[in-house]
């Protein structure tokens, strides 16, 4: 899907709002296909209009509930979403690290939003379990660049 492709492009360099010229100009059924409305997410996160990031990542987790991406961008976005906040991004996310229990970003996500919300035992656990899934070096470098996990590098668990 040319389209598609110019979109990705477009958002690469900086351009979303010609990436959704690009996206719009798809073939309405095609506009529902997974890579599409994760684009669409993409540009809204990056617009940061968190309400139709939102709507897209639920579409993504309603009509391919099987993709881990639609389950995390939703997360994503509910923080950030006014009536949202960490507590109703960690509890959409919760159902997702049955559904994917090799999917090291949703523990980790998870890490992220108990250690904003002060739970910082949990917070040690999540990571921890994504760590064990995933690549542990490169996990434990992203956390320590991670803002939201500032404080489990000032108590000395991220080493």
């Amino acid at each position: 899907m040319l389209q598609l492709q110019a979109a990705e492009g477009w958002v690469e360099l900086g351009r979303p709002a010609e990436a959704v010229l690009e996206l719009e100009a798809i073939h309405s059924e095609e506009r529902e296909l997974p890579p599409v409305l994760e684009m669409f997410w993409h540009v809204y996160a990056h617009w940061k209009k968190w309400q139709p990031a939102y709507e897209v990542a639920t579409r993504l987790v309603d009509q391919f509930p099987e993709l881990p991406a639609g389950w995390v961008d939703r997360s994503f976005a509910l923080r950030r979403l006014e009536g949202g906040g960490l507590q109703a991004a960690h509890d959409a996310l919760l159902p997702a690290v049955k559904r994917f229990p090799f999917e090291p970003v949703i523990p980790y996500n998870l890490a992220c939003y108990c250690a904003q919300m002060e739970q910082i035992t949990e917070a040690r656990e999540w990571l921890e379990q994504a760590m064990v899934i995933g690549d542990r070096k490169a996990l434990l470098k992203m956390a320590n660049q991670d803002p939201d996990l500032e404080s489990l590098k000032a108590l000395g668990y991220l080493k």
